[in-house]
């Protein structure tokens, strides 16, 4: 026996054991319907990015004097498991990725001490270096995700209307943060005739320095009277490009206007931000997320609603669609687990009806509910809500939670058969059994604590499942000790003086099965040893993957194209695609973001970075059925009509985000070097026959041109390289002069 008699405790304290049943299952019910409800875990992400931009420099320039200098700082960071980094000409991209074994605690302060570490050696950047800058908030999930499409609207009109939306929308509960999707920003261009500039004899530095002087902001000082203070201001400012158009030069003796000699006009930026469509069409998307343990049915409740009211007051033309919605996968989510509840119960009461009888069944049915209060009680106290990790726990649960009931009610039987007294007969489980039950409770726990206290995301991910079955084994144990032998003391009843209690026909079949098993032992070890080779044989053929694909009916799929392709030709190629997910009748919806992935809808998502080349889409098939088609569909086409394309078709993951299943990096000093190796080492991959889809994601060099200068030339005529980038930069692609500051 384990200390005192806890059976024999609450039976002398009825009442007191029956108010505690009560608020257990007060406690329990208040509990469930407060506990958070997400689609997973909440992990960690061990990822940072850092990056960096020096506009004008060579991929040469940009790695060496950025990318490796930053490398050597970041290098020292605490738990650092590798430091990856993707470069282009003028901007680069440093992954700081550090050991799955990092404390999840120490995370926020391994980054604070990567930002100080890159920002004391700031100064040691070349001149003209934007950033770095960093993000480590990888860990939101977007599982809300609205597209507003518009028809006889302009974008910027759109736009309008979706930041109504957002700022309205921030203001539910448990929203914490709202990203838009695919929106445009506004610039006002100046487009020069630079024969009207050479024949007025104006230059462009003049007019550069011009604009930006008369749309300056700077102080004109205070008047300070006896009763107040009145501020100066200067008029200038550029509110519109109208005004712009009249700002006036002097060219000689003559006065100017801008618009005479320029074209003054507002657009969108060219090239294009990452865009954002739907089902083809050009949008502007909301992408919700929810705060930590919100409830998400709770929260997609309440955003459709406010949607509903949104819709109503648009105007005709503007649409809300609903993209992406975690809410009802949770949802379906945790109907599953209900109907499983549900049907375990009932499998457990036929089981326990047939094997012990009514009574003791009503005992044994009686503790499913109790245990299962005292289980939601915790978890509301511990913080641990209600998702995929702990509804598959909690089912897990089901099954052994009853173990121990079903243990104390046959002791009690056996000893009011015997002739002992109903009290005695219900402290006889606690004095013998007590202890045996505990220690295997335990030691199913135990069984357990590789998943909840492996060093690693995943890890992380699966803790519940450890969490919730130790909290439920526990929690079925203290029921079997406390509550049922007072509940069996109230329903069970003992046989009649001198009653032969004659088996049940379940038990009467148990018992002469197991009777022919032993009288044939040699056959019934051969079977039993026949039956452990046959396991041992086809385990071979069982799928070796710890986290399965998803079962939601989502396809995502990347296309990247040769690394030097503009954002224009992804989208002529997402385009095409969408032209045949259109016909398709097993797709029900799709998004596409062109020049960046797809954002985090899923906690599990691999987010790929912003570039131009690549686009990725969320395809929502109808169903299960219809997901499991179009993939090979959808793969056949890619391979046969999209040859120039590197392409990937998948399901959404379960666990941490891993992306493609098998990556190699080869590393070293040359990257010509380096390049040869990643090819020969790519041939020797793509000729095994269980490998397919091998590329890289870094082989092409950038193509350029270059202009030489002849320096002599230049200094005799008056010019610089300077000048000369700055005049070609404005005529090729553009230079930010100053800020129109109205309401962009």
């Amino acid at each position: 026996m384990i200390g005192p008699n806890l059976s024999e405790w609450g039976l002398k304290r009825p009442s007191l054991v029956v108010f505690l049943m009560i608020v257990a299952v007060v406690a329990g019910t208040l509990s469930f319907l407060r506990l958070g409800r997400a689609e997973d875990p909440a992990i960690t992400i061990r990822t940072m990015v850092v990056a960096a931009a020096w506009p004008g420099a060579t991929v040469e320039e940009t790695l060496k004097q950025v990318t490796e200098r930053i490398e050597r700082t970041l290098q020292e960071t605490r738990y650092l498991r590798t430091v990856r980094s993707y470069t282009t000409a003028g901007q680069t991209t440093i992954f700081v990725d550090l050991e799955q074994s990092a404390p999840p605690a120490e995370i926020p302060d391994v980054w604070y001490q990567v930002r100080k570490n890159v920002g004391d050696m700031r100064l040691t950047l070349p001149q003209g270096v934007v950033g770095p800058f960093f993000n480590d908030d990888f860990g939101d999930t977007f599982g809300i995700i609205y597209a507003f499409t518009a028809d006889g609207f302009t974008f910027r009109e759109l736009r309008d209307y979706v930041e109504d939306a957002r700022s309205r929308l921030l203001q539910v509960k448990d929203v914490s943060k709202i990203e838009v999707l695919g929106a445009q920003d506004e610039q006002v261009f100046i487009e020069f005739s630079t024969e009207k500039l050479a024949g007025l004899r104006l230059d462009y530095p003049t007019i550069v320095a011009t604009l930006q002087a008369q749309n300056l902001v700077r102080p004109a000082g205070v008047v300070q009277t006896a009763n107040e203070r009145v501020f100066l201001r200067v008029t200038g400012a550029f509110e519109n490009e109208r005004d712009i158009e009249n700002v006036n030069f002097v060219a000689g003796d003559r006065i100017v206007r801008l618009g005479d000699i320029a074209t003054v006009r507002r657009g969108f930026v060219d090239p294009p931000q990452p865009m954002f469509r739907v089902n083809g069409k050009p949008a502007i998307g909301l992408a919700i997320a929810m705060r930590d343990a919100g409830d998400i049915l709770a929260l997609g409740k309440n955003v459709r609603n406010l949607v509903a009211d949104i819709k109503a007051e648009l105007p005709v033309g503007i649409e809300p669609v609903l993209v992406a919605d975690q809410a009802v996968s949770v949802d379906v989510a945790i109907g599953d687990f209900m109907t499983s509840l549900w049907q375990a119960i009932v499998i457990i009461l036929a089981c326990s009806f047939l094997s012990l009888g009514v009574r003791p069944g009503a005992v044994v049915a009686l503790a499913i509910p109790l245990t299962l209060a005292i289980v939601f009680a915790v978890m509301d106290v511990t913080h641990t809500g209600l998702h995929r990790i702990s509804l598959g726990a909690l089912i897990i649960a089901l099954a052994l939670l009853v173990d121990d009931a079903m243990t104390t009610v046959d002791a009690m039987i056996r000893r009011l058969g015997a002739g002992d007294s109903k009290d005695e007969a219900a402290t006889f489980a606690y004095r013998t059994l007590a202890a045996p039950m505990l220690i295997g409770t335990l030691v199913t726990i135990a069984s357990f604590v590789p998943i909840g206290f492996a060093e690693s995301s995943a890890g992380e991910y699966t803790f519940s499942i450890f969490a919730v079955v130790a909290i439920a084994l526990l929690a079925s144990w203290l029921v079997a000790v406390l509550f049922a032998p007072l509940i069996g003391k109230a329903l069970l009843r003992p046989p009649k003086a001198g009653a032969v209690e004659e088996p049940s026909r379940v038990l009467a079949a148990y018992s002469a099965f197991l009777a022919a098993a032993i009288r044939a032992r040699w056959v019934t070890i051969a079977l039993t040893l026949a039956a452990f080779a046959a396991a041992i044989y086809l385990s071979q053929h069982v799928p070796r993957q710890f986290f399965p694909a998803s079962d939601r009916s989502e396809l995502t799929v990347s296309m990247s194209l040769r690394q030097n392709a503009s954002i224009h030709a992804t989208e002529a190629e997402a385009k095409r695609l969408e032209a045949i997910l259109s016909a398709d009748p097993d797709v029900d919806h799709y998004s596409t973001y062109v020049g960046r992935g797809a954002i985090r809808f899923i906690l599990t998502f691999d987010v790929q970075l912003a570039n131009p080349f690549f686009a990725q889409f969320v395809i929502v098939a109808k169903d299960f059925a219809a997901r499991e088609r179009l993939q090979p569909k959808l793969e056949k086409v890619l391979a046969e009509q999209f040859p120039d394309v590197v392409a990937r078709v998948s399901p959404l993951e379960l666990g941490p985000p891993v992306g493609w299943p098998l990556q190699y990096r080869i590393i070293g000093p040359d990257k010509d070097e380096v390049r040869r190796l990643a090819l020969e080492f790519a041939q020797i991959l793509a000729s095994d026959t269980r490998t397919r889809h091998v590329h890289y994601d870094w082989m092409e060099p950038a193509r350029q041109v270059r202009v030489v200068v002849n320096q002599d030339e230049a200094r005799r005529l008056g010019v610089s390289t300077g000048s000369l980038a700055s005049v070609l930069n404005a005529a090729m692609t553009g230079t930010v002069i100053t800020q129109v500051r109205d309401d962009i």
